[in-house]
């Protein structure tokens, strides 16, 4: 009797093993968010600025695709400036240093940015169908994570009501949008086009 192949997927079409857990993911996260906003309550930001670039390096080491990861963090760092310095020129934040322009955001929080960035699409796969639920969890921990930025002292809010209002409003547009930017590039979820686990191009 002639072999023949076990029913399955082939290996052209199998998703290569995701390397990223998880939960490591979330407690880098987690820590990274303290680190920076403690670091930078306390005037030594660049501490915090150092593990966000460790992070993203470990990070594209761990991806099967590093390339279109980098996008998506270079991407979000755009977003993020432009964002956090209209609400900074507007006034409705205030921080206590580490702006390289005036009335702009302060770098280490565009390296806030970067560490979100580099969770997309580990942790919020699950998002990234589901647009109108994306926009309600950033309408809530947008401004909650700030909140808690606040109370350590690394930012003050120019009106709180107005400020978590905007803050809310914002988060609500920039959550899905950032779920769309992570779908466009995703270095996590890729295919092999090879049996030894090479990724497809």
């Amino acid at each position: 009797m002639s072999s023949s192949t076990p029913p399955g997927p082939s290996p052209s079409n199998t998703p290569r093993p995701i390397a990223p857990r998880v939960w490591l993911y979330f407690v880098v996260g987690q820590a990274g968010w303290f680190v920076c906003v403690l670091s930078a309550a306390r005037g030594v930001a660049w501490i915090g600025g150092a593990f966000v670039l460790a992070t993203v390096v470990w990070h594209a080491t761990r991806v099967a695709a590093p390339v279109p990861e980098l996008k998506l963090v270079a991407t979000a760092v755009l977003i993020g400036a432009l964002w956090e310095s209209l609400l900074v020129a507007s006034g409705l934040l205030v921080y206590p240093g580490g702006a390289l322009i005036g009335g702009t955001a302060p770098w280490w929080l565009l390296a806030l940015w970067a560490l979100f960035a580099v969770q997309f699409n580990v942790l919020f796969g699950w998002l990234k169908r589901r647009l109108f639920l994306a926009a309600m969890v950033g309408a809530l921990a947008g401004p909650l994570s700030f909140r808690a930025g606040a109370a350590l002292g690394a930012v003050r809010f120019g009106d709180p009501v107005l400020s978590l209002f905007a803050l809310s409003v914002g988060w609500a547009v920039l959550m899905p949008l950032m779920l769309a930017l992570a779908r466009r590039w995703d270095g996590v979820h890729v295919l092999t086009d090879q049996p030894d686990g090479r990724a497809h191009g």
